[in-house]
C-alpha cells in the first residue's frame, strides 16, 4: 500500500507561492445531502446530491517584513483570488496532482497567540466557483 509523508506542500494564493510561510494547508471539498425522501423509499431515507463547496484551511508563520505574508495576503482582504495547492512542490504529475480554484479572502487575523507562541495566522477561506484536479 502507497504511503505519503507531507514534507514539502505547495501552497500559492493570487500567484503568490506561500510554502515559506505555510505550517498546513488543507482543502476540504462537499456536497449539500438533499433528503429526497418518499413513501416509495418503503422507511429508507435517500440522499441526492446538492451544492459543492469547498474551504482552504491553511495555518501560516507570519512575518510583518516588507513584502512578506502580512503585506501580501492585508490587501487582498474581501476579495476573490486564484490559488492553488499540491501535496508536493515537485512538478503536477499523477502522483501529484493540483487542485486550483479561487478563495474568498473573508479574514485576516494578523496578530494572534500568548506569550511564549510563534507568531502563526489560521484560517479558512471558502472557494467561490469550482474546483479544479489537474495531472498536467
Amino acid at each position: 500500500m502507497p504511503k505519503m509523508v507531507l514534507l514539502a506542500q505547495y501552497v500559492s494564493i493570487n500567484a503568490n507561492v506561500l510554502n515559506t510561510y505555510t505550517k498546513k494547508a488543507e482543502l476540504t471539498v462537499e456536497v449539500e445531502e438533499k433528503d429526497v425522501t418518499n413513501y416509495a423509499s418503503l422507511g429508507w431515507k435517500e440522499v441526492l446530491g446538492g451544492l459543492k463547496s469547498a474551504e482552504l484551511g491553511c495555518e501560516f508563520l507570519q512575518s510583518f517584513t516588507a513584502a512578506e505574508l502580512d503585506a501580501i495576503m492585508w490587501p487582498l482582504l474581501g476579495t476573490v483570488v486564484p490559488f492553488e495547492v499540491r501535496a508536493d512542490q515537485a512538478a503536477v504529475g499523477a502522483s501529484n496532482p493540483k487542485y486550483t480554484g479561487s478563495i474568498l479572502i473573508n479574514g485576516w487575523n494578523p496578530i494572534t497567540g500568548s506569550v511564549g507562541d510563534e507568531a502563526t495566522v489560521s484560517l479558512g477561506f471558502p472557494t467561490s466557483g469550482a474546483v479544479v484536479r489537474a495531472t498536467a
